[in-house]
């Protein structure tokens, strides 16, 4: 067996006690590591808070986008309401409230599957 090598074909461990150079090298390597991990698991929590966040932002656009468009629907009925209609505005409004009693009919459809 050479003199550089120990027992089980290890290097000697330095004579100051904290082992050699490698296992040095070795114990940074696991801190850091250990570092990168935490950090790893702190991003993850951050991304799961930012995506809860962005399906809660959508679900509130949707909402308002709903809503603005009903409140420009009623706008339009008003304004309809307030004027005198000529014959082609009459049967633009049934048009249009036909489309309207086809599309609730269809969300009851679906609320009824």
């Amino acid at each position: 067996m050479s003199e550089d090598m120990h027992e089980a074909g290890r290097p000697p461990v330095a004579p100051d006690g904290e082992g050699t150079e490698v296992e040095g090298q070795i114990r940074r390597i696991s801190d850091k590591l250990q570092l990168l991990l935490k950090q790893r698991d702190l991003l993850l929590k951050e991304n799961g808070k930012l995506k809860d966040e962005l399906r809660k932002s959508r679900e509130e656009h949707s909402d308002k986008a709903r809503r603005l468009e009903q409140l420009q629907q009623q706008v339009e009925i008003l304004g309809v309401t307030k004027a005198a209609m000529s014959e082609g505005e009459k049967k633009e409004l049934e048009k249009r409230l036909g489309q309207y009693i086809r599309e609730i009919d269809r969300c009851i459809a679906l609320l009824g599957e």
